[in-house]
């Protein structure tokens, strides 16, 4: 992530500054409770694809900063209502706001940041950026209703999988790379362009989640198979069971059921192993490293209008980057 804010690391500066002003407030406990979640902050993927977009079109200007803000706090509070829906203990190493504190602060807490959103969006005044940031927040919602959905069958076509991530995890990237464009007042065309970039990066970035899910690699920020415990379907999963018989397929599904029912009448261990062997079986793993690929090769083709140069070069090892991480 260093290497990738190389030529731009003034201005997330600047918006590592803008950020945690956003976050300041008068009320004890809210300033206690956004203290933790600033303590807690991942990778900054987002506002440096922000700024990196930006910076490729017409240059970082102040409103990139502010809409860098706004697109890390509607992520960061879209986090910390998904965990209350969850019940997901932890978040990033640590524990999630509603099991530090409670549900009913953690979703108040999502409230408020959301709100600033509004605030900070009527600062900049781009109908543009609003429009962008707004339609990412109705498919953000969407996209959890139709896992939720999808969950309670947990079995779901390849093309329900792909609707799912791109308005879940997808549509954020989007956003962000569209919004950071739009910032610098970019064309119609290089919004577009910046968009499908960042519709692809997303892809990428979820497949590659997904293919953690079955990794044996320890410390990746989050327990193996805890999607299929949390009854999601992974791409993995979902081609190695279209691959395999129909008596396979439904012993394996089985398997996964049980561990998503949090059934103690099973050896969780064993049942991960088996489910593992399956998917490495029925080449689950590489049929996903495709897909990340054919991903990568369209987001590249996306910046082809764009001439060459350091931000182009960074926003590609943004791509590999999503593709080869360890966690």
């Amino acid at each position: 992530m260093k290497d990738l804010q190389l030529h731009i690391r003034p201005e997330f500066a600047q918006f590592e500054e803008a950020f945690a002003q956003a976050l300041s407030t008068n009320h004890p406990l809210l300033t206690e409770v956004l203290g933790y979640i600033h303590s807690k902050r991942g990778k900054q993927l987002r506002p440096v694809l922000v700024l990196l977009s930006a910076a490729l079109c017409r240059g970082i200007t102040s409103k990139t900063i502010q809409t860098a803000v706004v697109l890390e706090l509607t992520h960061t509070a879209s986090l910390v209502h998904d965990d209350v829906v969850d019940n997901s203990p932890t978040r990033r190493g640590g524990k999630a706001i509603q099991e530090q504190w409670t549900n009913k602060i953690a979703v108040l807490t999502g409230d408020y940041m959301l709100a600033k959103v509004i605030s900070l969006l009527s600062e900049i005044r781009n109908a543009n950026i609003l429009s962008i940031v707004s339609s990412m927040s109705k498919a953000l919602t969407s996209g959890e209703l139709l896992q939720l959905h999808a969950g309670q069958s947990m079995w779901i076509s390849e093309k329900q999988y792909n609707q799912i991530i791109e308005q879940k995890t997808a549509c954020l990237f989007a956003a962000c790379s569209e919004a950071g464009a739009a910032s610098t007042g970019a064309t119609t065309r290089q919004m577009t362009a910046m968009r499908n970039y960042g519709m692809h990066l997303g892809m990428c970035f979820q497949i590659k989640d997904d293919i953690l899910d079955y990794s044996d690699i320890e410390d990746i920020g989050k327990p193996t198979m805890n999607d299929i415990q949390d009854g999601k379907a992974t791409l993995p999963l979902l081609i190695s069971l279209q691959r395999a018989s129909k008596e396979e397929a439904q012993a394996i599904r089985e398997k996964a059921e049980a561990l998503a029912s949090k059934s103690k009448q099973i050896d969780r261990f064993a049942t991960e192993q088996d489910i593992k062997s399956f998917v490495l079986r029925y080449d689950g793993i590489r049929y996903s490293e495709q897909q990340m690929q054919m991903h990568r090769k369209k987001a590249i083709e996306a910046l082809s209008i764009f001439p060459n140069g350091k931000h182009k070069d960074s926003l590609i090892a943004m791509l590999d980057y999503a593709i080869n991480r360890i966690k």
